[in-house]
């Protein structure tokens, strides 16, 4: 088994758990979404055709509906402010559902605020939360408050510190909304990052537009071939160029504290298929000088010509047996500036979002074969995602990307 056939499975769990780089089926599950306290193996995914007001069935006797669930503190000194953005492309129109009309996207922004203003920022809308666990745990009966009541440490509204600070845009896996990348966010705006949180449109379980609706995963199950996926980067892509449009034109941005961005400091990072996309990203956007993929198979390959000497991080879990991604080896040297590869031995392909915080919480049991748990692999995201950017889009030396330290006994560097 190659890491890139597992990772685009990882993508979208249900269609072959068997093949989920020897995870057992239920945990193929909780790598989708581990809220789920039922041992019992998944049914198939499938699009989401739940409308937005769907309630959910009641908690039964096995779910701690009393569990408050809770991201970790961010590690910065700045307290961090949140805001949501409506995003409309009238120059492009939706590449999954062309009668919608123009391409919408749902973006949240994270910035340093100064403290104690602003209110708490909610974890995601309840019409999403129903759609994600609906859509993810077969006889759902998860409240979905269990969700959207997660404790967050950002502040809607929260008034902004002064400066200009670098950008960073992130997009999740496939299937996932972008609240999956919310512990994440909040860290790099608390060391001083505006970030953008992507929700690409009819690709998660749900994203929440500021109308009411709802809109569901259309494409869940139509990405059969290899270039399929390479579409799906390919538009992502697309979507996080028109982010940066938005986000730095002039004379009139899209966001109030545009102010805030350095439009000389802009980086990507995903997860999965949010990492992959980063590949076409840095190829065709200029403005993007470095990217990050967490544990995402590049089926946008690296170009033989290289990614016009800008610096990448790669950050995985291990494979069974030793066996690496075809696609990370074949692409490896093609990058043709600063890189670094790195293994979180313990992880899987999940222990890069929020929700194995989720599993820890609710005292879901872990596969076998993770033996970090949720809070060490967020902890080592964010610390090494957060050194890479430090180092490339504000020049602070990063001791910690030299090599192995002792400190840090689960990451591995490869040659």
């Amino acid at each position: 088994m190659t890491r890139h056939k597992s990772r685009h499975v990882s993508r979208h769990p249900g269609r072959h758990p068997g093949r989920l780089r020897g995870a057992t089926a239920a945990t193929a599950l909780l790598l989708a979404l581990p809220l789920s306290l039922a041992a019992a193996a998944p049914a198939p995914a499938a699009p989401v055709a739940a409308a937005a007001g769907t309630t959910g069935a009641a908690a039964t006797a096995d779910t701690p509906s009393a569990v408050h669930l809770a991201l970790p503190r961010p590690t910065g000194p700045h307290a961090v402010g949140q805001e949501v953005l409506h995003l409309v492309d009238r120059n492009r129109p939706d590449p999954w559902v062309p009668a919608a009309g123009p391409r919408q996207l749902m973006v949240t922004m994270y910035y340093p605020a100064h403290a104690g203003t602003g209110s708490p920022a909610p974890y995601m809308t309840a019409a999403a939360a129903r759609l994600l666990l609906d859509g993810k745990v077969p006889g759902n009966t998860v409240p979905t408050a269990t969700v959207t009541g997660t404790r967050t440490w950002s502040r809607t509204d929260a008034r902004p510190q002064g400066g200009h600070y670098p950008l960073v845009v992130l997009s999740p896996g496939f299937t996932m909304p972008r609240a999956s990348l919310s512990s994440l966010a909040e860290d790099l705006g608390s060391r001083g990052y505006v970030v953008a949180l992507v929700d690409h449109t009819y690709e998660n379980t749900g994203t929440t537009f500021p109308d009411g609706q709802t809109l569901p995963c259309t494409v869940c199950d139509r990405l059969k071939t290899p270039e399929d996926w390479k579409g799906l980067d390919e538009s992502r892509a697309k979507d996080v160029s028109f982010v940066i449009d938005q986000l730095t034109g002039r004379p009139h941005p899209a966001w109030r504290y545009a102010r805030m961005i350095d439009r000389d400091r802009i980086g990507m990072a995903g997860h999965s298929a949010g990492g992959a996309a980063s590949v076409p990203a840095l190829v065709t956007d200029d403005r993007i000088r470095a990217g990050v993929d967490l544990d995402g198979s590049m089926d946008y390959e690296v170009p033989a010509s290289g990614i016009g000497g800008k610096p990448y991080l790669m950050i995985g879990h291990p494979l069974p047996g030793g066996d690496e991604d075809t696609s990370w080896t074949d692409s490896w040297p093609r990058l043709d500036g600063w890189k670094r590869w790195l293994t979180f031995d313990g992880t899987d392909h999940g222990s890069f979002t929020d929700y194995p915080l989720f599993l820890q919480a609710l005292g879901v049991p872990q596969d076998p074969g993770t033996t970090i748990s949720g809070s060490r692999a967020v902890e080592l995201t964010r610390r090494y995602v957060a050194a890479f950017f430090d180092l490339q889009l504000k020049g602070i030396d990063q001791p910690l990307l030299d090599g192995p330290t002792a400190a840090d006994p689960e990451v591995r560097f490869h040659a």
